[in-house]
């Protein structure tokens, strides 16, 4: 079958590196993407032999960066830099067998199982007949022993479907199930980094609904499954999972509401309009925030999303019955942020990865206790929220109102959620407008002056007391030198141990 497909440039600019004597295919995703008219930045090539030293000498002519992915299989990387900053990714590999076909039979999808032959751009090489799936909107495997191969491949169909809105064959759902056990086979880094990209991607509470259906939920994230089932008193209107996968969909529609290519139509309901008008004002910093990477490789919208998951995760451990028969689930967060930092751990995270999730579960409650109270925060408590929490505190500003949405379903009385948001907007106004005055006040005093004044032995005491001044400063009782220096004076008689 042929399609006439248009690439960019760079299959021009390429070619004279490329070997005369045998052909070298584009495959894969890039020729999918290029199909469905998609943004494509990584390409990957087959050839029969030399993939290094053909990676190599594609980056000598575009004077790009090159290194070896891995020598024992003979997979090369090239990274190209445009001039306006965007980035290429060329991968060189070998063909995995005897010839293209045999090659496009090993890979997962058929949608996946297309090529063209870089010196014939025009002609599409289909044996598998991919491009009718992807017609069909539908992904199949290349082969019945696809997912036996790979099982991560269950991971990445559930990730393509969510992204492309495809539906799975019935034939390949049922190869995923019988699979599904061998996920346990799969390095910890590589199920951390498809399920990032899940969760980072379009419709992850779709896709872990997915997951879950097919059983390999319970293989990469099993501390979710003692949520199933789990009763819940009111205002809770669904058990503990279903509240959690609606708090997951809840928290993609708090985001898209709040995204820079925010459309009205997000904001049809009235609660959802209500969020719009009250924090729409943020939506250049909130995206801003969402993007930003802990590690090169992951940003904290994917970690939100996990946090998510895993925020009610502890509630099975703490789960008590009181006089009246109504459940609580006293001391649940901190129980959830100890599992969430054990599936932190378990996936490889970094240590700062682990600690941002920490910090978002074990204190998404925070803000609804603070609306709880009907009044506007102090600017006490909303100092001691972002000392304890920092940046960390957007991300529960947001998971609180996905959390709540969540929990009342259609009950919630509009003055609640009102005040709910109301609450929100001081919070992040004071992160984003007036951090000085609110977070981060200026120090008016250093440890060196403490220790001078007041003659006290350096120690754990001189940074209490800064830690108090700095408090006082952010809620308006210090505002000068000789204010702090004053109010630190009072606070070693009232609080300096008696020696």
């Amino acid at each position: 079958m042929e399609k006439q497909l248009t690439f960019s440039n760079i299959l021009e600019q390429i070619k004279p590196a490329l070997p005369s004597d045998k052909p070298i295919y584009l495959v894969g995703g890039a020729v999918r993407d290029k199909i469905l008219g998609r943004d494509c930045k990584d390409y990957d090539f087959a050839v029969h032999a030399g993939s290094l030293e053909t990676g190599r000498q594609v980056a000598n002519l575009l004077g790009a960066a090159y290194y070896p992915l891995d020598e024992t299989r003979q997979t090369a990387r090239v990274v190209l830099v445009e001039n306006d900053g965007s980035r290429f990714f060329l991968d060189f590999v070998l063909l995995r067998g005897p010839d293209l076909e045999t090659d496009l039979r090993s890979r997962d999808f058929t949608i996946n199982s297309l090529a063209i032959e870089v010196g014939e751009p025009d002609s599409l090489l289909d044996p598998l007949g991919g491009l009718a799936d992807l017609h069909k909107k539908i992904l199949r495997s290349s082969s019945a022993s696809a997912f036996v191969d790979d099982p991560l491949r269950i991971l990445r169909g559930v990730r393509l479907a969510a992204a492309l809105n495809y539906r799975i064959t019935p034939d390949t759902q049922r190869q995923m199930r019988e699979a599904v056990n061998r996920l346990e086979l799969v390095s910890p880094e590589r199920l951390r980094d498809e399920l990032i990209q899940i969760l980072a991607g379009p419709q992850p509470a779709t896709a872990i609904r997915a997951l879950d259906m097919l059983g390999a939920l319970q293989q990469i994230l099993p501390e979710l499954q003692q949520l199933k089932g789990l009763s819940q008193s009111p205002p809770h209107v669904r058990e503990a999972w279903s509240h959690t996968l609606d708090t997951l969909a809840k928290l993609e529609i708090v985001l898209d509401v709040l995204s820079n290519d925010y459309r009205p139509d997000s904001a049809a309901n009235l609660m959802m309009g209500l969020v719009s008008i009250q924090l729409g004002r943020y939506r250049e910093e909130i995206s801003a925030h969402l993007c930003e990477r802990v590690t090169p490789d992951r940003q904290i919208r994917a970690l939100l999303f996990l946090a998510a998951l895993y925020h009610d995760a502890g509630k099975f451990a703490c789960q008590q019955v009181d006089e009246q028969g109504r459940i609580r689930y006293l001391g649940h967060e901190a129980e959830s942020s100890r599992l969430v930092k054990k599936r932190g751990r378990a996936l490889h995270l970094s240590s700062e990865e682990v600690d941002r999730l920490e910090r978002i579960v074990g204190a998404h409650m925070r803000p609804i206790q603070l609306s709880q109270t009907k009044k506007d925060p102090s600017r006490k408590a909303i100092y001691r929220y972002f000392r304890d929490l920092e940046q960390a505190g957007v991300d529960v500003c947001l998971l609180s109102m996905a959390d709540t949405l969540a929990t009342y379903g259609t009950t919630i009385a509009q003055d609640y959620w009102s005040q709910h948001v109301h609450v929100i907007r001081q919070l992040l106004e004071a992160w984003w407008e007036k951090q000085e005055n609110y977070v981060s006040p200026p120090d008016l005093l250093r440890g060196s002056h403490i220790i001078e004044t007041f003659q006290i032995e350096p120690g754990p005491i001189v940074g209490r007391v800064l830690e108090a001044v700095r408090e006082a400063q952010a809620i308006g009782e210090v505002d000068t030198f000789e204010e702090a220096l004053e109010y630190a004076r009072c606070w070693l008689e009232r609080e300096k141990p008696k020696s």
